[in-house]
């Protein structure tokens, strides 16, 4: 009996229908599938990236050469692995990833999905990005090998140098290239940190009196600091220039940043001292360093979590500013220790060394 005057839908026509259903909407799914598997993203993605034992080798002009090598010191035997992190870049303006691509990176807890103008702002080119990247990690080599022999109770000169004035620096017209900085408000400062610091004090919008050298010839000159982000700069770029007492060469193509510096300190004292000095095992880590042994916040923490797992790391050295970030995205079975300084690696170390009581260092909580 059909229902309201209407005819019964013979079952073969039922599934007819049904049938040609089916396949629309499987045919709509095929078609979203092939548009999100080739149609751009606004997007890059972070994964991560090489890993690199600081006390073994790497690939440097075709050759494999030793990541760190000091000819004129006696250096010792080492054992186990203090490995650097690095995170790839999936990506960019004119080879933007594919939306299927973003999405397999959003639920992959290693990876990472940013704005393409985040990654690759408008007013930067890839030169720039570039060069300023590799002027980060040759300027983190020095300042890995004065943090060293600092520790290690070498003595030397150091200098604070301006590299460069960026746009509408307020140091335009007062500072230049190749000035030096002694010294902020009648303080000396041996070094970017204190310098930061100093400026801080000195406090944003109000004159600061910086001591400088130019052409040999000491001086001082007057200028207001503003604030930038919660910093207070002056808009001028610099470098440490050190005079060390003998040579360490760092070998390392194709990777920038400065976030190498702590594990690369902690290679060289590894290798002028005897003895491994985390007892064999296989740590990694990540950091910027100074002169004074401070360590910094890097980015790219979580991709770097899991590269260490990837490379069978058991132990993590993290920037104590960075645990916001790794609390809650710590790989299973992996250890990470928070650390300020550089004293405070070498103590983790030591306790790994030892096989001695972990539990009063300061770590990240998993979460």
């Amino acid at each position: 009996m059909a229902l309201f005057g209407a005819s019964p839908i013979p079952p073969v026509v039922r599934t007819r229908r049904a049938g040609k259903v089916g396949w629309t909407v499987l045919g709509i799914a095929f078609a979203s599938g092939v548009l999100l598997g080739v149609v751009p993203a606004p997007y890059a993605i972070e994964k991560p990236g090489p890993v690199y034992n600081t006390l073994g080798t790497a690939d440097h002009d075709g050759k494999e050469l030793p990541l760190i090598t000091i000819p004129e010191q006696k250096v010792y035997p080492t054992d186990g692995s203090l490995d650097l992190l690095t995170v790839s870049l999936v990506g960019d303006p004119e080879n933007r990833p594919s939306w299927l691509e973003v999405t397999a990176a959003w639920l992959d807890p290693s990876a990472a999905v940013i704005p393409m103008d985040e990654a690759f702002p408008a007013d930067v080119t890839t030169e720039q990005r570039d060069a300023a990247n590799q002027a980060a990690m040759v300027n983190s080599q020095r300042d890995a090998v004065a943090a060293a022999l600092t520790h290690l109770g070498y003595d030397y000169p150091s200098t604070i140098s301006v590299v460069s004035l960026p746009k509408n620096s307020p140091a335009a017209g007062v500072m230049k290239a190749d000035d030096q900085v002694v010294s902020v408000d009648g303080a000396d400062v041996a070094n970017v940190t204190e310098l930061r610091k100093a400026l801080k004090t000195s406090g944003a919008g109000t004159e600061a009196t910086l001591g400088i050298i130019r052409d040999g010839a000491a001086q001082t000159v007057k200028v207001t600091p503003i604030d930038v982000d919660g910093a207070v700069v002056i808009g001028i770029n610099v470098r440490m220039d050190y005079d060390f007492p003998f040579e360490v060469q760092i070998q390392l193509d194709r990777v920038g940043g400065p976030s190498a510096g702590m594990m690369f300190s902690l290679g060289i004292i590894d290798k002028l001292t005897p003895g491994a000095i985390q007892g064999g095992a296989d740590v990694a880590g990540t950091g910027t360093i100074d002169q004074s042994g401070e360590v910094g916040p890097i980015g790219g923490i979580r991709q770097k979590l899991y590269g260490a797992k990837n490379a069978g790391a058991e132990w993590f050295l993290a920037p104590a500013d960075n645990c916001d970030e790794v609390t809650g995205h710590i790989p299973d079975g992996l250890t990470v220790f928070a650390v300020e300084t550089l004293d405070d690696s070498l103590a983790a170390l030591d306790a790994i060394r030892t096989d001695a009581d972990t539990g009063d260092l300061p770590t990240c909580p998993a979460g």
